[in-house]
């Protein structure tokens, strides 16, 4: 009986009945949920390294819309800003907090500024030290102690210029990290989602077509990194300062939850889209899509590219509209190259033997 059905499958290209299909959907949605969840877990402990990452692009973009630039205009016209790599022993100047610190059980606050001096501590290391002493909540901070400034590694400088998202509720930092765990175990699962899909639409293909499944698993995974990648480095910078630069004249205080569900929609997004030449590429090979029929669809394809820019652009203006759908009409001529170059004619099993 299995032989038989097994057989049929083959030279009908997988005919199933409509309850077979829902069998065979509700199995790869509980695959699929259960994956998902295996790898939450795994992102929840690094979800903070996952944070850092993703509102890089926002505290970089509140840093420079807060930012007030002055040019220098000194009283001989000679002076300049020297980097703090610059500085030798010897040297001093007053060092401003840009966070609170603690130093000692005392909180220095935030624009507080103290007399420091370079010079070297007992194991000879070159460092910023306090200069005189600072008495600060009923402590007193003697001179000589080493401020938060590391003279060697200055990829840990500058930290502090960043501004910080904000949240509102006492339980919203918790919702967030598990929202951004999901988002992330969402992308790092992509492949095994896709074997899910692959395996639902397979029965419906020929023996010799499933053989697709490596090329299309491989290049929309590989599409996938590609498009969140561009749409953090590329889309989501000049987007969020155009934002940023509309509320110049306020006091910009943006909530994390907000901002990552809009940086997560246009990265998964940008994911999905980038998906069109790597399925282009299996359908064309296949025999189910051409070049002639994309070429011929031109116009609908414009319009539902508009459409998608519209909703997943931040703002309705023409240019960033133009920002989110230059790349999707690039990706549609791409595709049609590629059904072009790779397309065939489809073929029975039969004619494959």
């Amino acid at each position: 009986m299995k032989e038989r059905f097994e057989q049929k499958d083959d030279e009908l290209g997988g005919q199933m009945s409509f309850l077979m299909h829902l069998d065979e959907f509700r199995k790869r949605l509980v695959n699929s949920v259960i994956i998902i969840l295996i790898a939450f877990v795994l992102c929840w402990f690094v979800s903070d390294r996952i944070f850092d990452f993703l509102s890089v692009p926002i505290r970089q973009a509140l840093s420079e819309a807060e930012r007030r630039d002055v040019p220098i205009e000194g009283l001989t016209g000679n002076e300049k800003i020297l980097s703090i790599s610059l500085l030798k022993e010897g040297d001093s100047g007053r060092y401003i907090f840009d966070r609170a610190t603690n130093i000692g059980g005392s909180v220095i606050s935030p624009g507080s500024s103290i007399q420091s001096v370079v010079s070297k501590d007992s194991a000879g290391k070159l460092g910023l030290f306090t200069d005189e002493p600072v008495i600060a909540n009923n402590n007193l901070i003697p001179k000589g102690i080493r401020l938060p400034v590391n003279l060697e590694d200055l990829s840990e400088n500058g930290a502090g210029a960043e501004e910080r998202l904000i949240v509102t509720t006492a339980v919203e930092s918790f919702t967030l990290y598990v929202t951004v765990s999901l988002y992330a175990a969402i992308a790092v699962s992509i492949p095994l989602l896709l074997l899910q899909i692959w395996g639902f639409i397979s029965p419906a293909l020929y023996k010799h077509e499933r053989a697709y499944v490596t090329p299309f698993i491989g290049l929309s995974s590989i599409s996938f990194v590609i498009g969140a990648a561009f749409a953090y480095y590329v889309l989501f910078p000049p987007a969020v300062r155009y934002l940023l630069g509309l509320g110049e004249d306020f006091r910009l205080l943006l909530r994390a939850s907000d901002y990552f569900d809009f940086i997560t929609l246009i990265m998964l997004a940008m994911g999905v889209i980038f998906q069109m030449p790597a399925v282009t590429y299996v359908l064309a090979r296949i025999g189910i899509v051409s070049a002639e029929f994309l070429i011929r669809s031109w116009k609908i394809a414009i319009v539902i590219i508009l459409v998608v820019a519209a909703v997943i652009s931040p703002t309705g203006d023409i240019p960033n509209l133009m920002l989110f759908a230059a790349p999707m009409m690039l990706l549609y001529v791409v595709s049609i190259f590629i059904a072009w170059f790779f397309g065939r004619a489809r073929r029975k099993q039969s004619e494959v033997s």
